[in-house]
């Protein structure tokens, strides 16, 4: 018995010390919450991994730009379509809105602290500044319900001069004058920062990067990208027609995909604020690392997303959009672009990887960056200005397109697009880095 009383005793001692008050003066780490980040929405879960980057087959270019090199890519999210019309349009639906709500119709009720309806309080706005209330704009439309052209009539005098006008409209339409729509973001550039880290003469301001960018798609470049064809209904339906809606957006610089990933992960932050929830890590164009890693999908010396060595599969089918033969568009079942889930996704679950649009990374363009990067998380990345030459503007492109012979669907392959120039078929995808550790440590 008195074995027993010996023993609650122990453990009534051992529960009473583990409940303390306070760190008495032992650190026990700065108070966090327990937070898991979970996959983001229409991404897929790349895990860490090392893979041989480069050739699997015969340069038959003789380009030399792809050598061998083994390295290793730490966990991130991608996602895993390319960005459609529809998600690109979101942008610039906020961007038109954002310029229709602080440029033009100048109402204080859509902004944070003012009252929102008969009888409601301002509510605090302690900083000054003004914030628009998205909550109030989703509520009450400013281009009349839906998000039609048609204005209510207390906003349709103030909204017009975002439309064409005199000589440039057709018909006397209401169009929308999309020169007007251009987005303002700013970025610290970590690579500079790091490397003046010691200079004293340097401040923060120096390694922030600012830049207006306009931000509707060029609709233009389906004819300016082929001579003497008739690509009319595509400049007209493209990017604004419903059922082009889930096809991959296209005619957007490597500068306007920027300008997208620097609005999402503000969008998304947003959203975070909004439950006190920690930031996501920055939405990003993918390193053209990440890209041949993401589309091989974890098989070791393969050609192509699927695995290969063919293009067609054990039927005869088509794996991919690309030109077959030297002419054949529609062979593979699109004529020009299909949607972003065409096709069979490789095994980590991305699609297109190969075919449809090529896609913009983040990568700068050296024909020898395999040979000087890094064999942990490499990349080569430099921010071109505006006065730099041409040749520093050059971007790498990966994955090959649906005007694209099957050479430029392999994993290895690798060309370049200047910064400032649309195509009508490059397009891109989103990365963001995950944080914390790999999903597969069950540790």
């Amino acid at each position: 018995m008195k074995q027993i009383y010996f023993l609650i005793a122990i453990l009534g001692t051992a529960a009473l010390s583990g409940c303390h008050k306070g760190d008495q003066g032992e650190i026990l780490g700065a108070k966090a919450k327990v937070f898991a980040d979970p996959i983001p929405y229409n991404m897929v879960y790349v895990p860490s991994g090392t893979f041989l980057m480069g050739q699997t087959d015969q340069d038959i270019t003789f380009a030399q730009i792809a050598q061998t090199k083994q390295v290793t890519i730490p966990a991130f999210f991608m996602d895993q379509t390319e960005i459609s019309n529809s998600q690109y349009r979101q942008f610039v639906n906020w961007v038109r809105d954002s310029i229709a709500i602080t440029s033009y119709l100048n109402d204080p009720k859509y902004y944070i602290g003012a009252p929102t309806g008969k009888g409601a309080a301002a509510a605090p706005n302690p900083s000054g500044k003004k914030y628009i209330n998205w909550a109030y704009a989703k509520r009450y439309p400013i281009w009349g319900a839906g998000g039609s052209k048609k204005a209510p009539n207390a906003n349709a005098a103030k909204l017009q001069g975002m439309f064409y006008q005199g000589d440039d409209r057709v018909f006397d339409r209401n169009e929308l004058d999309v020169r007007v729509l251009k987005y303002n973001y700013s970025n610290i550039d970590l690579n500079e920062a790091a490397r003046y880290k010691n200079d004293k003469n340097k401040k923060r301001s120096d390694f922030i990067e600012r830049d207006t960018v306009p931000v509707y798609p060029d609709t233009l470049v389906w004819l300016s990208d082929f001579s003497y064809a008739a690509n009319e209904p595509m400049v007209e339906g493209y990017f604004s027609h419903p059922s082009f809606r889930d096809y991959p957006v296209v005619g957007v610089t490597w500068r306007q995909a920027t300008a997208f990933t620097v609005w999402r992960t503000r969008y998304n932050n947003s959203y975070k604020d909004s439950r006190r929830l920690p930031h996501r890590s920055p939405y990003v164009l993918p390193t053209e690392n990440e890209f041949e890693y993401a589309a091989r999908g974890g098989r070791i010396g393969t050609d192509y997303p699927w695995g290969g060595p063919y293009i067609k599969n054990a039927k005869g089918c088509l794996l991919a959009n690309f030109k077959p033969g030297r002419g054949n568009y529609s062979d593979d079942g699109g004529t020009y672009t299909v949607k972003v889930k065409s096709y069979f996704p490789n095994d980590y679950g991305l699609y297109n990887m190969a075919g449809n649009v090529a896609e913009w990374t983040q990568s700068a363009f050296d024909p020898s960056a395999s040979t000087f990067v890094n064999d942990l998380a490499p990349t080569f990345n430099y921010n071109a200005k505006k006065n730099d030459a041409e040749v520093m503007k050059r971007k790498v492109v990966r994955g090959g397109s649906w005007k694209d012979v099957g050479y430029f669907l392999q994993n290895s392959s690798r060309s370049y697009e200047y910064q400032d120039s649309a195509k009508s078929y490059i397009g891109f995808r989103c990365v963001t880095h995950f944080q914390g550790r790999d999903l597969r440590d069950k540790r």
